[in-house]
């Protein structure tokens, strides 16, 4: 008993001056995308229960399919994690061309909801294939990046055949349509071809024609100059084309600085439409106020750091697939949150954006899992390559994801 209690207390003061093994995954990371995962599926809750009392009958109707996609993404991400990234950069382009398959099965067979067709009803969940292809196309990307990355940085042919891919999933989202997809892909491939090296001119070249392609579709299609004036001045026609917004103004006007508190909003009373996906995050300010708002962009802030972080030491490491991968979802993030927030605030046109992780909807909520998925092999790839080795690492058993004090042994 007294050399028990003698290896007891040895083994409580290795524990408490000891420092720990160090851990082959970012459990920061972890930590935030639950977070944020949590805070969707309470906001969720909240916005969506008038509007499914009235549509089914059973006010909790869309907060349990909410989280049985919020299990479903946590084994998408368990599932993920263990997929080296070799796998993805082999299978870059066959799922970039499921993607355009996808895209224009939904031209033909889609549903439409609101006057765009942008779903593949599968059942149990409505596939959103504009999700797969941000998805794809930035692996694809990725893929390209490090495969052609002189002639990139030094041609620009180099620079324009991942545009020629992009114009063509550009043609596909806009027959739906779907131009706020489009313009989040566009930004994330800029985003990745200046980390790539591309030259300064090609980018000025490149976004001049872009804004003036976008101006034109908005100004020749009649649904997009009137989201574009209303957004410019919402309270001129506060009952019509500027309804949405002037609606979410005055949530975020009654959160204050502390809310109405939890399941008190009045705007998601049928008064605030779309309340639980493109404005769940109106509804989070008015119950939760300024100091809600503020933690969950904060949230989505480490998020994009996080990601950023990790592409910058993959980068340095000479891990290029990775590191342009993670910079890419950094911006992929960072935008799609941009354009949700200032769509609800009134500094951007409403473009159907969801919010990373936290707004209702099972594609959305997948492919954004899958991504932070990803994310966490990238970075455990990118500290086995720097505790290792690059061939010593690559032999390591996936196990070492769960379990990093084994490879302490080893080593």
């Amino acid at each position: 008993m007294l050399s028990q209690a003698k290896n007891g207390a040895s083994t409580v003061g290795e524990w408490l001056t000891k420092p720990p093994a160090p851990c082959l995954y970012d459990r920061q990371l972890v930590w935030i995308a639950l977070s944020l995962m949590i805070t969707g599926l309470v906001i969720v809750t909240s916005a969506s229960v008038p509007v499914a009392t009235r549509l089914t009958g059973i006010p909790f109707y869309f907060a349990l399919r909410h989280a049985f996609f919020l299990v479903c993404s946590l084994v998408i991400i368990a599932g993920v994690v263990q997929v080296p990234l070799s796998r993805w950069k082999q299978f870059s382009v066959p799922m970039l061309f499921l993607s355009i398959v996808l895209l224009i099965i939904v031209l033909l067979i889609g549903r439409s909801v609101n006057g765009a067709a942008r779903w593949i009803p599968l059942g149990v969940f409505n596939l959103q294939p504009a999700e797969v292809a941000k998805l794809s196309l930035f692996i694809f990307l990725a893929g390209y990046l490090v495969r052609q990355y002189s002639q990139v940085r030094a041609s620009f042919i180099g620079f324009i055949k991942p545009l020629a891919v992009l114009g063509i999933l550009a043609f596909l989202l806009l027959m739906q349509p779907d131009l706020g997809s489009f313009v989040v892909m566009f930004v994330t491939t800029v985003g990745m071809l200046f980390i790539a090296g591309a030259k300064l001119w090609q980018f000025l070249v490149m976004i001049s024609g872009a804004l003036l392609g976008i101006g034109l579709l908005i100004v020749f299609e009649p649904y997009r100059l009137r989201r574009v004036t209303s957004f410019l001045d919402p309270w001129e026609d506060p009952f019509g084309s500027g309804y949405q917004l002037t609606q979410s103004l005055m949530a975020f006007g009654r959160g204050e600085l502390m809310g109405q508190g939890l399941g008190n909003s009045i705007q998601k009373l049928e008064y605030l439409p779309e309340a639980h996906t493109d404005f769940v995050f109106a509804v989070l300010g008015e119950e939760l106020g300024l100091i809600g708002v503020t933690v969950v962009l904060l949230l989505i802030f480490a998020l994009v750091f996080k990601a950023l972080f990790i592409g910058r030491k993959c980068l340095q490491s000479g891990q290029l697939f990775g590191g342009f991968l993670a910079c890419g979802f950094s911006f992929w993030f960072a935008f799609q949150t941009l354009v949700n927030v200032g769509a609800a605030i009134g500094m951007v046109p409403t473009k159907g954006l969801t919010l990373p992780l936290i707004s209702y909807g099972g594609s959305s909520l997948f492919i954004m899992a899958t991504a932070v998925g990803i994310l966490l092999r990238i970075d455990h790839e990118q500290r086995l390559f720097a505790k290792y080795g690059p061939a010593e690492s690559e032999e390591l058993d996936d196990s070492s994801l769960n379990d990093s004090n084994n490879n302490d042994e080893q080593e």
